[in-house]
């Protein structure tokens, strides 16, 4: 059994020649007849999982996918891939487990379609790290891939309001500062998330979707869809089809994922208001496929690209308004009318970007305010900043939409770990002019680098937001916003200024100057450094000891292959 077609060119290594009828017999029994050795074999990454309501409306989109895939002429064979559920490990220790998640699952997608020699890979996934997994393992093997977003959810409603998990999560704040009652707050638990689908602000899950659609790896709008719309399932579908042709076309990841590309995801970032998760993530990304990304090109563009999208955790909408609205293509098209797009990137349909948006308004309807008019934008510049000082000489992230006081000095709170910090701050220990230090939380430190979303909630809950720093070696949730810096690195467990940081410190956030200053001499840190100790472990066997060994610090992305 011989093949002379290209579509092939992996899977032929299973499926062709007399050596390989035990394969052939093992491919029969999943449903392989004798012309179908001759097609492409594509894997099809399902994210399904009852875990999460980001995950549990996968596997009909995967069905859909299967279906597609085989009328387009190929073989789908589809396998598992885990998800967490950040919203309910959050505040726990489980939550450790989140950013480990994103290299299980690019590990494990690896693993099987380079296990199988399969032609190209459709993933679907929901959860935050459904998405940069996928990628990563995409950029690994450069093989033709397509992502389908499992789909945001709608919002909750209670007393004339959208409700998202964050609403939850900001409710414990003002319940535990009395400003809520028990019977409210239960109220907003109930309607709060009423079905499939992930996180419905802008907050990771559908910062990530969004960029990975800007960059080409995912068909238009349908990053922003509905999970339960049945527009979802034909998308999936549809690019399943689009992926068959791109396996013909021999149309690779790194073809796609170009400095532009990137450059391109940056800015529609900014312009929607996204999570500071999409540095990680798109910092990790970068480094797999080869591409020079640093902390350096995310201020760069900040300071040329407007926040043009009134979106949640800060602002009023959420991701199905945003569709409503126009979805990603009608901010993408705005930004390259603008020349802060570069219309030349390729796509995994084979057309430009500026070919794919070629039929899109170069202005927003005017009977929406979800995207503003490019002369009326949210902010003029983008909210994700970059802030270096001696606190952070590889550099931090802050989240500044919604910040109204972007400068302030206060006296150190020190926290060795998030459980620690939230007590605090529901104990009523934290005050006006505070700054908050959570160390500890780091890539190795944690490990895991959790995200701060109960903290930063408590403080909004609480009334404190305006008025009170955070910052850490950990992470932030998309949902969060305040005046917070995360990711500081050097991290605390490797002797990080931040580990130390002494109760009462002087600390300097100012995110106009970009700086994170702790007001302690080099003389004095230089003796406080020779007198700290690194931690033990705090795990020494399972996969958490594994990452902790492996992972590399926040800046490098905290990739685990560097």
């Amino acid at each position: 059994m011989s093949s002379n077609v290209s579509d092939n060119r992996r899977s032929q290594t299973i499926t062709q020649g007399f050596r390989r009828s035990p394969n052939r017999a093992m491919l029969r029994a999943v449903g392989f007849g004798d012309d179908d050795f001759n097609k492409p074999i594509v894997g099809l990454a399902n994210g399904y999982s009852t875990i999460t309501p980001c995950n549990m409306g996968i596997n009909l989109l995967a069905g859909r996918a299967e279906t597609a895939l085989r009328e387009a002429g190929a073989m789908p064979q589809m396998f598992g891939t885990i998800t967490v559920s950040d919203g309910i490990a959050m505040g726990t220790e489980g939550m450790k487990y989140s950013l480990v998640s994103r290299e299980v699952i690019a590990d494990s997608i690896e693993t099987a379609c380079n296990a199988q020699s399969m032609d190209g890979v459709l993933a679907i996934g929901g959860c935050d790290k459904n998405m940069p997994g996928a990628m990563i393992a995409m950029a690994r093997m450069n093989i033709p891939a397509i992502f389908v977003y499992g789909g945001t959810i709608k919002p909750g409603h209670y007393d004339g309001q959208d409700l998202t998990v964050v609403s939850a999560f900001e409710a414990v704040g003002q319940h535990g500062a009395g400003k809520m009652t028990e019977e409210t707050l239960m109220a907003i638990e109930r309607n709060a998330c009423p079905g499939a689908g992930s996180c419905g602000g802008m907050f990771t899950a559908n910062t990530m979707s969004s960029a990975f659609e800007v960059m080409g790896m995912s068909l238009p709008y349908s990053s922003t869809m509905a999970a339960v719309d049945g527009e979802k399932a034909e998308s999936a579908a549809k690019s399943a089809a689009v992926l068959v042709e791109a396996i013909r076309k021999q149309i690779l990841p790194s073809q796609i994922l170009t400095r532009k590309a990137f450059e391109n995801g940056i800015s529609v970032v900014m312009a929607i208001g996204g999570s500071t998760n999409a540095v990680l993530h798109l910092l990790a990304i970068a480094r797999t496929i080869g591409v020079d990304l640093t902390l350096d090109d995310f201020e760069t563009i900040r300071n040329r690209v407007p926040v043009l999208c009134d979106l949640k955790p800060s602002g009023r909408y959420v991701a199905t308004d945003l569709h409503a609205a126009g979805g990603i293509p009608q901010v993408m098209k705005m930004l390259l009318k603008h020349d802060l797009l570069h219309g030349d990137a390729l796509t995994i349909s084979g057309q430009t970007v500026a070919e794919v948006l070629a039929d899109v308004s170069d202005t927003p309807s005017p009977d929406q305010d979800v995207i503003r008019p490019w002369d009326n934008p949210l902010y003029k510049t983008g909210h994700l900043a970059i802030l270096k000082g001696n606190l952070a000489e590889f550099g931090g992230v802050a989240k500044i939409s919604g910040v109204k006081n972007p400068q302030m000095t206060g006296p150190a709170k020190v926290f060795e770990s998030e459980e620690e910090c939230l007590s605090a701050i529901l104990d009523g220990k934290i005050v006006a002019g505070d700054v908050i230090v959570v160390r500890y939380e780091g890539p190795k430190g944690g490990p895991g680098m959790r995200e701060m979303l109960a903290p930063t909630s408590a403080i909004i809950g609480a009334g404190l937001g305006d008025s009170v720093g955070l910052i850490t070696d950990g992470r932030f949730s998309g949902g969060t916003y305040g005046l917070v810096v995360g990711h500081v690195a050097p991290e605390a467990a490797v002797g990080g200024a931040i580990a130390l940081v002494q109760e009462g410190d002087r600390i300097t956030i100012d995110a106009k100057a970009r700086s994170l200053h702790l007001h302690v001499s080099d003389e004095d840190l230089a003796q406080r450094l020779a007198n700290w100790k690194a931690p033990e472990p705090v795990y020494t066997k399972g996969v958490l000891a594994k990452y902790a060994k492996l992972v590399s610090s926040s800046h490098l992305g905290a990739v685990t292959d560097l």
